[in-house]
């Protein structure tokens, strides 16, 4: 049975806590794994989520910040030492290849395994497959930065009460969907779009045209939500997103499930982040997320 779900490992913004651990998400879609941005730990936290190597076939790190990317070293690693049988593709700010550079190698290992390096240095698709296309925008943070969105492919939905109307059963009902017509009846007659599910992940970044860009019609929209609305300029200042701003984004894009992240370590109730959320008139789905949190992608309407 597919399995379309965020595993949150890590929720901790530049430092982690006795209760957060720095950055980490592994986004399961069907066969695949999607691993963004590991901090440091994000191996453990594998571990304790129920996650191993063998699941991951995509890295996918926003920017070279050490809370994203600090657990690059041991997952690589991991992913050598338990002989991974598939192919696994990083994907990374091309104006970071030094540091991926200094992580993959970090210490002394045998190299068992395939790791493809697929940096990004412009906005536009990363990967098409037949399950989905995974595109990557700039965002706007001290440091350069891509948030990430996949797309599943538009599909169709057979009416059942259509077909019958026209007498198509059986076999004929496959043939119809292959070739697009049978007998004169065309597939949109019987049929209605399936609309593709969507997905981004968005972190650290100020409101910019790519955060409104990815979070356009999302299924389930994972954004850091580092300040409270209170501290709005210092967010501007270093480059983040209050919770305010965060759901406002979500709700002008029509996102139907929102997970707030990348917590700073100055606030203690993480309620309130939902409160303001709330009150930025975000009224889908919502999830403060917490270490070890899985949160299904949200099922077709």
């Amino acid at each position: 049975m597919s399995v379309r779900e965020l595993v949150v490992l890590g929720t901790a913004s530049q430092v982690p806590t006795r209760h957060r651990n720095h950055n980490g998400y592994l986004l399961r879609w069907d066969g695949e794994g999607i691993l963004f941005d590991p901090g440091e730990g994000t191996q453990r936290q594998m571990l304790r989520a129920g996650v191993a190597a063998h699941d991951l076939n995509r890295i996918c790190v926003t920017h070279f910040h050490g809370d994203h990317s600090l657990g690059l070293a041991g997952v690589i690693q991991r992913i050598n030492l338990d002989q991974v049988p598939h192919e696994v593709t990083a994907h990374y700010p091309r104006s970071g290849q030094r540091f991926f550079d200094r992580l993959r190698y970090a210490t002394a290992y045998r190299e068992t395994v395939a790791l493809t390096e697929s940096p990004v240095a412009t906005d536009g698709p990363l990967a098409v497959t037949p399950a989905y296309t995974l595109d990557a925008r700039k965002l706007s943070h001290p440091v350069e930065s891509y948030g990430y969105r996949l797309t599943e492919p538009d599909g169709r939905r057979m009416l059942p009460e259509r077909l019958a109307a026209h007498g198509i059963t059986g076999p004929d009902v496959g043939r119809i969907q292959r070739e697009g017509s049978l007998n004169g009846v065309p597939l949109d007659e019987v049929s209605e779009v399936r609309r593709g599910q969507r997905f981004a992940f968005v972190m650290d970044t100020r409101l910019c045209e790519g955060v409104h860009a990815l979070a356009e019609g999302c299924d389930l929209l994972v954004i850091e939500s580092t300040f409270l609305d209170e501290d709005e300029t210092l967010a501007t200042d270093h480059g983040h997103l209050t919770a305010g701003q965060a759901a406002r984004a979500a709700r002008d894009a029509g996102v139907r499930h929102l997970v707030l992240t990348h917590f700073s370590q100055r606030y203690s109730d993480p309620e309130e982040f939902e409160r303001q959320a709330r009150a930025a008139g975000y009224d889908g789905e919502l999830t403060v997320a917490r270490d070890l949190t899985r949160v299904p992608v949200p099922k077709r309407r």
